[in-house]
């Protein structure tokens, strides 16, 4: 089943496994990467921040909450949107994974849908509720300087969208403890990528010895489009997870980190 391994066994143990996700988000998969014996190594690829004009964002926000669909593209996006007011709409709730599901939840929004096989863009874009959005006002909360596949195909449906940005994605400050970190690394290491920005942001700070080391390592990536992406940035040992979701990515790195020469599920490159 997707995102299970057996919690009796240790199949990453002494394996360290570098976590991008933006800096403060990535407690739940270093949780994860524990729990089967691995070492986490935490190298932020990004960094969150609000956005420059708050009052404007929140205008923005509200007038949202008057439309008919509302499209949260993370956790994060929920987080701040909240900051900016609390919601109160009526609006159809879409959450593009179930952690943002459950960020939702906790602001009292139950009834959430959720794709039930990607979550991502492409698993949006999959939902029956989002098939024929033809004169329908859909908001779509998420950062400045998004991907574009989810506005480009709403906008081809017939959808009247709006981007709300109530965060923005910005460089991440990397230490000489990061740096450090990631020049001693082995080459059993493996790095989890869910964010092609958040690669070319490490890919760009790092010095060349560290980078040439985060290229040697394995890396699992949370779709085929990340993993050709990683491709064609440098990085040769490329693995497929099943979702970005924390429990699928470890349980791919399980699979390569206890079989190096024959992982199970789809192959790298």
């Amino acid at each position: 089943m997707s995102g299970q391994f057996p919690q009796q066994d240790r199949p990453l143990a002494g394996c360290t496994i570098v976590i991008t996700r933006p800096a403060g988000t990535g407690a739940t998969l270093a949780r994860h990467v524990r729990a089967c014996g691995g070492i986490p190594l935490l190298l932020p690829g990004l960094s969150l921040r609000a956005v420059s004009d708050s009052k404007a964002a929140r205008e923005q926000w509200q007038e949202a909450q008057r439309g008919d669909v509302l499209i949260f593209t993370s956790p994060v996006a929920v987080r701040y949107a909240a900051a900016l007011s609390p919601p109160a709409t009526r609006a159809m709730i879409i959450a593009v994974g179930q952690g943002t599901a459950r960020a939702l939840r906790r602001l009292g929004i139950d009834d959430v849908q959720v794709p039930s096989l990607r979550q991502d863009s492409e698993g949006l874009l999959d939902l029956p509720s989002l098939q024929q959005p033809q004169g329908r006002r859909v908001a779509l909360i998420t950062a400045l300087d998004g991907r574009g596949l989810l506005q480009e195909q709403l906008i081809a449906r017939g959808a009247l969208l709006r981007e709300v940005h109530v965060y923005r994605r910005v460089a991440p400050r990397l230490g000489a403890h990061h740096i450090d970190a990631v020049q001693h690394m082995s080459n059993t290491a493996c790095v989890l990528l869910s964010s092609a920005e958040a690669m070319h942001h490490l890919l760009a700070l790092l010095p060349p010895a560290a980078r040439q080391r985060l290229c040697d390592a394995r890396v699992v990536a949370s779709s085929d489009r990340i993993a050709g992406q990683a491709r064609e940035s440098g990085f040769s040992r490329v693995y497929v997870a099943q979702s970005a979701a924390p429990a699928d990515l470890v349980a791919r790195a399980c699979d390569v980190c206890s079989h190096p020469r024959h992982e199970a599920g789809r192959p790298g490159c």
